[in-house]
């Protein structure tokens, strides 16, 4: 690890820190903390995909829509209006708009094949944009002048590395920078996030042998025909078995790669020297 002991952290004049996590424990919430006290540069791998990787696929789909409509397709043609995503670090719709929910078409679902290929578009994205958090640690230092950096990472990092790999190029790349810390949720708030999602589905990138084998099992068990699936039905029945996947490819991340903090431990972070010593008390002495 970059720092091996909580001494070494304490004292490191440049702290560098890869968050990964679930979505909806805290990483964004920490980042901006952090953000917001001025030292700290926050890299926002969510904000990266949607408006490095991503962002052309995103206005184009809105374009797409657009045109089907004759006002404004006539704007369009003659270079009247402009259609672009208006993203921040706390509004990332437009990715997840993009990216979508297999099903029925009259219900918002895409065709499957649709689907699909945008899951590999994300896939590619993200992929590129954790290989980017070198060149953002080295940029935000160089020309900004921020002694400190935090990564903020999207919950499915874990879905395109593997942590039993010695030589994974993501894992290794990131590690080889900065501190790579999950923040572990308990029981009560894996329940809490299943009860958030019911109420207000989103999509979400899985793993391809996890989706279709989770797409298999759902067509068999409910009996519905693929393109009459309700598309918020199908993601909310995987999103608990998503979690339940996800769970031992974090830890096993943590264990070979990084340290963990307990999901309540950091939501206790107020500021800088909160953050600093919650990761202190997950370091060896």
């Amino acid at each position: 690890m970059r720092y091996e002991t909580a001494k070494d952290w304490r004292a490191a004049p440049r702290k560098r820190v890869v968050l990964f996590a679930m979505s909806g424990l805290g990483k964004t919430h920490v980042s901006s903390i952090l953000r917001e006290g001025g030292d700290w540069f926050h890299y926002s791998i969510d904000y990266r995909i949607g408006t490095r990787y991503m962002g052309e696929y995103i206005a184009d789909n809105a374009k797409r829509e657009a045109m089907k409509v004759p006002f404004l397709r006539e704007l369009l043609l003659t270079d009247s209006i402009y259609i672009g995503a208006n993203m921040s670090f706390h509004n990332l719709k437009p990715v997840s708009a993009y990216l979508g929910k297999p099903g029925d078409r009259d219900k918002g679902g895409l065709p499957m094949e649709t689907y699909l290929q945008r899951q590999e578009q994300f896939r590619r994205a993200e992929e590129q944009a954790l290989l980017d958090t070198s060149f953002f640690i080295n940029r935000a230092e160089e020309l900004y002048g921020y002694p400190h950096f935090i990564c903020d990472t999207g919950g499915s990092i874990c879905e395109w590395v593997d942590p039993e790999d010695p030589e994974d190029p993501i894992l290794t790349d990131l590690s080889s920078e900065a501190l790579m810390v999950w923040i572990r949720g308990s029981e009560a708030h894996t329940e809490e996030l299943v009860a958030r999602f019911d109420k207000a589905p989103k999509p979400m990138a899985y793993q391809p042998e996890f989706l279709a084998d989770a797409w298999a099992r759902y067509l068999h068990e409910t009996g519905v025909a693929e393109s009459r699936v309700d598309p918020d039905a199908f993601i909310r029945w995987a999103y608990a078995q998503a979690l339940a996947h996800r769970q031992p490819r974090y830890e096993a991340m943590a264990k070979s790669w990084g340290v963990t903090v307990d999901a309540a431990d950091m939501a206790s972070v107020r500021d800088e020297a909160d953050f600093v010593e919650a990761i202190a008390a997950a370091m060896p002495a």
